[in-house]
């Protein structure tokens, strides 16, 4: 869809519901990571400043979204109130963990009926985690994992101190005590955030509601991947939700061309792609130190309002290697940057385009003048 037609979009919802329209989603493709992350409130300051001093009377922020950081969620919605009197978040689709705890935070929801939220028990990282066998990689930690075994430990029928000593030590020498520690530290800053998101909202919720609604959105739904329908977050969790049918169709049209840009639909594959397409080389290459790669440019992040557009963007390096084994091509991957790029104007379309280089040509290309380095920190996440 051109670029033009997009932005007609975003007027159109606009138009119906006499707001103001940001859009601000996060990749949901296949092996892309992607999450709402602080450096992309840096970003949407910029798309806030021009509202002026004066505040609007409505703010709609159009959300799809895995999960990230559950700082971030506050921070924005802490800014987002500065400069609009009333607040709604618009679900086309997903807004799972953070963007759940982000939601919360408006005056109302207008979910499609494809759109879903999720629970809001954090997945935690940190420095301590155990180390997943072959990749080496820090494992996540989900707070009501860690709860959910202490809880099975109780309700088994052991009561004497003996055995439920030996039932922590088992669980402490698989995760370090400083891992298990930041979980319950990260269990009560879930809480306290989703608590002060739910009091900004203008219809001020009583403390024993607001204190159901995040009980449930913690812990009582059990499974971080439960996703939450229209009816049961209007039903069940008594969740500000409004349909608005009249909008629908630009809500999902709109969704269909943020997921075609972003290639939600195709898994990212590099790995597959270079085995069944090698970059043409010889032997006498390889074995001279030369490596055949491919570099990727993929989209992570998108902030969009109806003239300007803001993409985070990464760049990878895939290089086949000597085989370690007859019969068995040996793969690199190296990180070639992680940027903003800002422009009103259209899309070029594909962000995860492949160029194959030649045995040799490993040169890093030069990145364009208007990106700018952008730090991404993703220590305390909530979700994927």
């Amino acid at each position: 869809m051109p670029r033009q037609e997009r932005s007609n979009l975003i007027r159109n919802i606009e138009d119906a519901r006499k707001s103001k329209v940001i859009c601000y989603l996060t990749s949901l493709r296949p092996n892309v990571p992607s999450a709402m992350s602080d450096d992309a409130v840096r970003v949407m300051f910029d798309y806030l400043l021009p509202l002026g001093e004066r505040r609007v009377p409505r703010l709609d922020i159009y959300l799809c979204t895995n999960g990230g950081s559950g700082t971030v969620p506050w921070r924005l919605v802490s800014v987002f109130r500065e400069f609009a009197d009333s607040l709604g978040v618009l679900v086309p689709y997903r807004a799972y963990s953070a963007g759940t705890l982000l939601a919360l935070g408006a005056d109302e929801i207008v979910m499609h009926r494809f759109a879903e939220l999720g629970p809001i028990d954090p997945t935690v990282g940190n420095p301590f985690n155990p180390i997943e066998q072959g990749s080496g990689q820090r494992l996540g930690i989900s707070v009501e994992d860690v709860r959910a075994y202490v809880s099975f430990i109780k309700s088994s029928g052991i009561t004497h101190e003996d055995e439920l000593i030996k039932a922590i030590e088992i669980l402490a020498n698989k995760v370090h005590p400083l891992a298990l520690g930041n979980v319950e530290r990260f269990v009560q800053q879930s809480r306290m955030i989703a608590t002060k998101i739910m009091r900004t909202q203008n219809d001020k919720v009583d403390d024993h509601k607001i204190k159901e609604i995040v009980e449930n959105l913690a812990s009582k739904l059990y499974f971080h991947g439960h996703p939450i329908n229209r009816k049961e977050a209007k039903d069940d969790l008594k969740l500000q939700i409004r349909d608005v049918p009249e909008i629908e169709s630009d809500l999902w049209n709109l969704y269909l061309d943020f997921e075609a840009e972003f290639e939600n639909q195709r898994e990212f594959n590099p790995i597959a792609d270079l085995a069944a397409n090698p970059p043409a080389t010889s032997d006498a290459a390889i074995g001279a130190g030369s490596t055949p790669y491919r570099e990727y440019e993929l989209l992570h992040t998108l902030i969009e309002d109806h003239d300007r557009s803001s993409r985070q963007l990464s760049r990878r390096r895939i290089s086949q290697v000597p085989p370690g084994q007859p019969g068995h091509p040996g793969f690199r991957e190296e990180p070639l940057g992680l940027t903003w790029s800002h422009s009103s104007e259209e899309p070029a379309g594909s962000h995860a385009r492949a160029v194959s280089k030649p045995a040799g040509d490993i040169q890093k290309p030069p990145l364009a003048k208007d990106k700018q380095p952008a730090t991404r920190s993703q220590r305390r996440r909530v979700g994927k």
